[in-house]
């Protein structure tokens, strides 16, 4: 089968977007397809690099960070994707790779097929000030979108419900994003991890809390550094360690000078992801104040390398976090402190709901995120073919 994923995102940079390509592209090749990437070039100049086709763009840095506009859709490279005669289009972005997908799939016949990954609502704030209009453009433009496609993936029930309130109501699957967890299963010795929280300025006998990814002001980290702010006047041994970059980062640091408690957070700032698995085994506890993910990743790598979680209750958390097994879903700052003291009182609980959170990240492997988009694909081609 001859697959073409397009794609705003294909960076070295970590998100879930990205990281759902990346696996995508890599099983479905294991499974002996031709695959390839149409994207957008962070340059520019376009650029064709093995299977990855990257098309000149321009940045529009100053609407939203790290953002940008290709500036052709009628490319020879893409020219060369149209002569490739795709069998099927899997789009994953809304915005400015969607035309791509439009643009081939008219020419060649090939069907879409739409991975909607992105809770745009938790987002449009960043563009257009007025919350209630910007939520009546999104819905507008995802109908708009969404009816142009054959079949609409969503990786969880969450996003589902978002997609039938926007009056999208026949042909979604819900397939959890895969994850490659083999990284996530590679352990830092005792003697390891000691050293690594050492050089952060972290002492052996601290209790780490944990947050990663994207520092955007929808993940609501300054709710977690509000929170942490009090629960260490109770407990010295508190450390909350920081991991990733983005345009709160500056905000949230200020925060921490406000509430005199900068000696006790540390911002890492964007690590390699060769190494992220380093940094989640370097937390006793992963926190999340975020209700703007459609799965959380994240919260599945925490789980993967054995951390317990505490999470602010959200829909995307079924599966993830069994109450009281391998950590809790909080609703409101009294729940938070209730169950993050019942957690760090207990090394031994840790450690139990640390293996049930191994045991948990394990029904989302890559693998069989892989097989059930095959069987979309097929589904979507038999259906082609009858119509035909």
């Amino acid at each position: 089968m001859k697959i073409l994923i397009t794609t705003d995102l294909f960076t070295t940079d970590t998100n879930g977007v990205v990281t759902s390509v990346k696996n995508l592209y890599d099983e479905m090749k294991k499974r002996g397809h031709d695959v390839r990437i149409l994207t957008i070039s962070d340059t520019s100049r376009s650029r064709k690099e093995g299977d990855i086709y990257y098309i000149r763009s321009v940045s529009l840095d100053l609407i939203y960070p790290n953002v940008r506009m290709p500036v052709s859709y009628h490319h020879r490279l893409i020219k060369e994707l149209i002569d490739w005669t795709p069998d099927i289009i899997h789009s994953q972005c809304e915005l400015f790779s969607f035309q791509f997908a439009l643009h081939i799939a008219k020419v060649t016949g090939a069907p879409i097929v739409h991975t909607y990954h992105t809770m745009y609502e938790q987002y449009i704030t960043y563009v257009i000030p007025s919350e209630r209009i910007g939520k009546l453009i999104v819905r507008a433009i995802s109908r708009n979108r969404l009816r142009k496609v054959e079949r609409v993936v969503v990786p969880t029930g969450k996003v589902e419900d978002v997609l039938v309130k926007y009056g999208i109501r026949q042909g979604i699957s819900v397939v959890p994003s895969g994850i490659d967890l083999e990284q996530h299963k590679i352990r830092l010795t005792e003697d390891e991890r000691k050293q690594k929280k050492r050089d952060l300025g972290i002492s052996d006998d601290s209790i780490v809390l944990l947050s990663l990814g994207r520092l955007g002001t929808e993940k609501n980290v300054d709710e977690l550094i509000r929170y942490f702010a009090k629960a260490s006047e109770e407990r010295e041994d508190l450390v909350f360690l920081i991991v990733g970059d983005g345009p709160a980062k500056s905000d949230l640091e200020y925060l921490c000078k406000e509430l005199e408690i900068s000696d006790k957070v540390i911002f890492t700032g964007m690590v390699e992801p060769s190494k992220v698995h380093e940094y989640y085994q370097l937390g006793d506890i992963f926190v999340s104040a975020s209700t703007s993910e459609t799965q959380g990743l994240t919260y599945i790598e925490a789980a993967a390398n054995g951390l317990p979680l505490l999470c602010r209750k959200d829909p995307c958390l079924k599966g993830v976090i069994e109450q009281g097994e391998n950590g809790f879903a909080y609703n409101n700052e009294d729940d938070f402190y209730n169950f993050l003291f019942k957690m760090i009182s207990s090394k031994a609980w840790r450690k139990i709901a640390g293996k049930c959170s191994e045991e948990l990240a394990d029904n989302f492997g890559k693998r069989g995120f892989a097989r059930s988009i095959e069987q979309i694909y097929i589904s979507v081609l038999e259906k082609e073919s009858v119509g035909g």
